[in-house]
């Protein structure tokens, strides 16, 4: 293979990668699943999350912490720019996010964001993960929801998503031969 068509291979390999980091990211914040959460941000990288400005490690615990209490959440990616320099790349990613919540009353509240991840991604290591994250927000909107069971609001719409271990994700993921290769790794 002639050199740029390796370089191209590898810029499509690298904007792969990154893609991918991106869904884990979601994947770890909707289904509170850490692993997947920690591994979208280097230990030392940063993140300004709306009030949180600090380190990635920092959110994540917070995260971990504050989002049990919190009903369900949908993150959707796209729109996805990366401008890649070398083992450095600059990403905007829009988002939208639909978080249910309770207001001052404690009554149920749907709230739906949009925005944009502003990303500053490094390679090391051969590994794409988010160094530096500011969440610049477009878009809010909150709408009052009627205080009703899952068994009443999806009825026959089985199974309904939950967090890991209970999504049936990790289902899947349990199974042969996935969970073969995982052990594996």
């Amino acid at each position: 293979m002639n050199s740029p068509d390796s370089q191209l291979l590898q810029e499509l390999l690298d904007r792969e990668a990154i893609r991918d980091c991106l869904y884990r990211y979601c994947r770890g914040i909707d289904r509170l699943d850490a692993e997947a959460l920690r591994s979208a941000y280097w230990p030392d990288g940063t993140d300004r999350h709306g009030a949180y400005q600090g380190s990635a490690k920092g959110f994540i615990d917070h995260a971990l912490l504050k989002l049990p209490l919190a009903g369900r959440m949908i993150h959707l990616i796209g729109n996805i720019l990366i401008e890649l320099r070398g083992d450095v790349a600059a990403v905007e990613s829009y988002f939208q996010a639909i978080q249910a919540e309770r207001d001052a009353q404690g009554q149920p509240l749907e709230t739906f964001l949009c925005g944009r991840y502003v990303d500053r991604f490094e390679r090391r290591a051969g590994e794409w993960r988010v160094a530096a994250r500011t969440v610049v927000y477009d878009w809010v909107r909150q709408t009052p929801l009627p205080a009703i069971s899952d068994a009443e609001l999806f009825g026959v719409r089985q199974p309904t998503g939950g967090r890991q271990p209970n999504d049936p994700l990790y289902e899947l993921l349990r199974q042969a031969p996935f969970a073969a290769e995982e052990g594996a790794a």
